[in-house]
């Protein structure tokens, strides 16, 4: 039996925010980005909600949330026990949020009403998503939490907030929904809806994204852009993801490299390991390459995928994306001494299980060592 479910009631356009003017006398949480406060971002935010509610705000966010910062949080929360919490950010906060959420609520005993998620960067599809990662620095590992009722009850998409974000930021979460999209499109539990929406993020992203990056104000460009961001996040939510998630995790974990440049370093490799060793994912990639417009309806699947990847390959040097961890910063010889830790703990990694292939210990291997140099 499949399962596709989509329990997030999504807001999508400039008079988005006005939903919030809905609530009335509660005790709001408000979790976000650690350079919002005083911003004019946050500003306009709270502008929206009624006097009549009260509000308390947690802004110590960093990237990749590790888990004393979120017992912080948890403390904040136990304190002011709120009736409804609105995660405010880029892929971080509204994951700090959910961090704080699950775990204050298991140490307090006690259940909020409601998780809105306000998203400033078209990326993670954490507004949709029963997925929260957190960080576990002392062991250099990434904790994916993954439950239903993590899911945001509500998602507010407004795309001016994403219009200031800075170019690399652009880059990387966009490359990151493309991730998602080609993940999803091929994951064990990928279905007819999941495929759908997996395709149409696949012609959003590839066709739009680098407008973006150069021109951050174009508004229609930003605003389906931030849409595909959500759709690929119920997509992967519904499906699932893979090795290019699994491993991606262990390369931000040692090595701090934002999350969607390890995706999009990854994923050309991803896609030609899958695409060899399954028939079903080379057909559903050139499909979707096909669908885009990347490549003509007529050319075998083989050429369609390696059209695909030279596209992504293509993205990446048009937004100026570090294509190796060289590139980013990262010494070769320590990437490599790193290679059995790397490949143990993606296979521990959530994500793992949903690949179409499972990759043996040289494959990840192979994989993840394609991207040191």
């Amino acid at each position: 039996m499949e399962e596709y479910s989509l329990p997030t009631r999504i807001y999508s356009g400039e008079d988005s925010l006005t939903k919030l003017e809905d609530i009335k006398n509660s005790r709001i949480m408000l979790v976000c980005d650690a350079f919002l406060p005083n911003s004019d971002t946050l500003k306009k935010i709270k502008g929206h909600i009624d006097s009549s509610n009260k509000c308390e705000t947690f802004a110590d966010v960093v990237p990749d949330p590790p888990l004393d910062k979120i017992m912080v949080g948890v403390q904040k929360f136990m304190e002011f026990m709120p009736t409804i919490m609105i995660g405010i950010g880029g892929g971080s906060a509204l994951d700090t949020g959910k961090g704080i959420r699950f775990f204050g609520e298991k140490m307090a005993k006690y259940k909020i009403e409601k998780y809105i998620a306000i998203p400033t960067t078209s990326g993670t599809g954490s507004e949709v998503t029963q997925h929260a990662v957190i960080s576990d620095p002392k062991n250099h590992k990434k904790i994916p939490l993954m439950e239903d009722y993590l899911r945001p009850d509500c998602a507010l998409l407004d795309p001016r907030l994403v219009m200031t974000a800075p170019k690399s930021v652009t880059a990387y979460s966009g490359m990151d929904v493309l991730t998602h999209a080609l993940e999803s499109l091929v994951a064990k539990d990928a279905n007819v809806f999941t495929d759908a929406l997996a395709e149409k993020v696949v012609d959003v992203i590839t066709n739009n994204l680098v407008e973006c990056y150069r021109h951050g104000d174009n508004l229609d460009a930003r605003k389906i852009v931030h849409e595909a961001s959500n759709i690929a996040g119920v997509a992967f939510s519904n499906a699932g993801l893979g090795i290019c998630h699994s491993i991606a995790h262990q390369v931000g974990a040692n090595f701090h490299v934002p999350h969607g440049l390890a995706n999009t370093m990854l994923l050309p490799y991803v896609i030609e390991y899958n695409s060899s060793n399954c028939a079903d994912a080379l057909h559903k990639y050139a499909i979707a390459a096909k669908k885009a417009g990347i490549a003509t309806p007529s050319i075998s699947d083989r050429l369609a995928v390696k059209r695909l990847i030279a596209k992504i390959r293509e993205m990446n040097r048009q937004m100026n994306c570090p294509m190796s961890l060289q590139a980013f910063g990262v010494d070769p010889k320590e990437a490599v001494t790193l290679t059995d830790t790397i490949v143990e703990n993606a296979k521990k990694d959530g994500t793992f299980p949903g690949n179409p292939v499972t990759p043996s210990d040289e494959d990840l291997a192979k994989v993840y060592q394609a991207i040191i140099r």
